[in-house]
């Protein structure tokens, strides 16, 4: 996707503090925190919504969720978090996603 900022982000056009990255999978801070740790986890592959997703990237992102748990340490995870995912469906956007890439929240380090 041409325009889409995590893409960019993925790319290295545009800058991130990154906290993990593989062939498949970023973590990277998200620039405007509403907790002490924020985080944005992607896959790499563009898409957009659970609904828009192939087998393929089904799969890749049972394996982001089941490697986020590992990143204890690095995403300060040890008193428990929070895993948030906005979509938007298929008649509006009541649900507030503001880029149009799949992601996941990780809110930590705080009680919530």
């Amino acid at each position: 996707m041409q325009d889409c900022i995590f893409c960019k982000i993925v790319k290295g056009e545009i800058p991130s503090t990154k906290l993990y990255e593989d062939e498949d999978f970023l973590i990277f801070e998200n620039i405007n925190p509403t907790t002490k740790y924020h985080y944005l986890a992607i896959v790499k592959e563009h898409f957009a919504t659970l609904a828009e997703m192939n087998e393929h990237q089904a799969e890749l992102l049972g394996k982001l969720l089941a490697k986020i748990p590992t990143l204890s340490e690095v995403l300060h995870l040890e008193n428990g978090y929070r895993l948030v995912m906005n979509q938007i469906g298929a008649t509006g956007n009541d649900a507030k996603q503001e880029v149009m890439h799949l992601h996941i929240h990780i809110h930590s380090g705080q009680e919530m």
